[in-house]
């Protein structure tokens, strides 16, 4: 396997649009992790209030719920200088931010991260539809896998980095290193080659545009199941998350314990993410996924055991159990997709994959006020365990349906 990957990560960085779309992803997510850090920091500093800290995430996550309409945008122009616009806005945006000295101030700040998360969701539509032309198909799922060990490769280092800037010069400075990232982001995609004509006007409304994603998640045999599987992963993820801290208590260490986790957590998903591309062609995207679902549920069920060395272990099996199903579902999408449909698809799938790890959070959060965590982590982890399964059922018939023609259903 180890063989296997190392030829495909050399094929991926060979192609030219892969290896730029690759540096691109990390030049930008390590300005976009270092932020994420730094601005909660920055409104703690200067209000004192954990609330106001907190919401900074709200503000960049909040977008993501309309990601069905703002992904009809992506569909609308032409990817490319949809990206490089987006990026030299956000740009300027966080320029601003050097304004930001003052309590009074910080409605500039959760007003820029709102814009940023929504031009975020923006982004990602475009990027994923530019993507499934720019790059080979055989090499999406590799793709896609080591765009998702950048992003968590960024994740482990650039807060760091984040931390380190503002202790020195300050949040201002932070913003301004996130946008030089940008800039530099915006030189990588401009050098890509890609062929786009613009897309034809619209012949219907912006409501009937927007149910079109959603509608070809719902009726296509392989998306839904692989969609909805995420999304109900992604929900007991959040609701795993927010017993993070009650775990910590268990093992009877301090609340920065969870960096340690977090870290370990991260390198996990750093390495399926160079494994994900030879598995997901050696086993297909709905056994991957869930594998991936059921590695993820055990691990969640023996956070319940009191140990250092299994705490470590589960975080190191989620790391690398979660992304399995994002990375097939997305390259799914990305595969089964009409160009013309996928900035809206790419914008919904996300939206449904995403959004219920907040509901997650949030339920989590009540819930370990009222339960024992060592219950809550054992019903977590069964119920994801029983969702594997049921993902591999679901698929596997809509699959069986989809080898038949109309004609099998109505022979008249």
């Amino acid at each position: 396997m180890t063989t296997i990957t190392t030829w495909a990560l050399a094929r991926v960085l060979r192609d030219r649009n892969s290896a730029l779309y690759l540096a691109g992803v990390v030049v930008s997510g390590f300005g976009t992790s270092a932020l994420w850090l730094a601005s909660g920091v920055w409104v703690k500093d200067l209000t004192g209030s954990d609330g106001l800290a907190a919401l900074c995430m709200l503000a960049m996550w909040a977008p993501t719920l309309a990601g069905p309409l703002l992904g009809t945008l992506a569909d609308r122009t032409r990817r490319k200088p949809l990206l490089i616009g987006a990026n030299l806005l956000l740009a300027a945006l966080l320029l601003t931010l050097f304004t930001v000295d003052s309590p009074d101030r910080l409605w500039l700040l959760f007003a820029v991260l709102f814009v940023y998360g929504a031009a975020g969701v923006v982004h990602d539509a475009a990027e994923s539809a530019l993507v499934a032309g720019a790059v080979p198909a055989p090499l999406l799922g590799d793709f896609n896998g080591l765009r998702m060990t950048a992003t968590e490769g960024m994740k482990l280092l650039a807060p760091l980095a984040g931390a380190g800037v503002y202790a020195a010069y300050g949040g201002a400075s932070v913003a301004l290193l996130d946008a030089v990232t940008f800039v530099v982001a915006t030189g990588l995609y401009a050098c890509l080659r890609v062929r786009e004509s613009t897309p034809e006007p619209p012949a219907d409304g912006w409501r009937a545009r927007t149910a079109e994603g959603a509608r070809h998640l719902w009726t296509h045999p392989r998306l839904r199941p692989l969609v909805l599987a995420g999304g109900t992963t992604m929900l007991f993820a959040g609701l795993n998350g927010a017993l993070i801290y009650a775990v910590i208590d268990g093992l009877g260490h301090a609340p920065a314990y969870s960096g340690v986790l977090y870290a370990v957590q991260g390198a996990g998903s750093v390495a399926i993410g160079l494994l994900s591309g030879p598995a997901l062609r050696r086993l297909g995207e709905r056994r991957f996924a869930a594998y991936g679902i059921a590695l993820t549920a055990l691990a969640t069920s023996l956070r319940a055991i009191p140990s250092d060395p299994v705490a470590l272990a589960c975080s190191a099996a989620i790391g690398a159990g979660l992304p399995c199903v994002l990375i097939a579902a997305l390259t799914a999408v990305q595969r089964e997709t009409p160009d013309a449909l996928l900035g809206r698809t790419s914008a919904t799938a996300n939206t449904l994959l995403f959004t219920p790890n907040v509901i997650g959070l949030a339920a989590g959060a009540a819930l370990v006020e009222l339960l024992d965590v060592r219950l809550l982590s054992a019903a977590t982890g069964l119920a994801l365990l029983v969702s594997a399964p049921a993902a591999l059922q679901s698929a596997a018939s809509s699959s069986r349906t989809a080898t038949k023609s109309p004609s099998d259903a109505n022979p008249a």
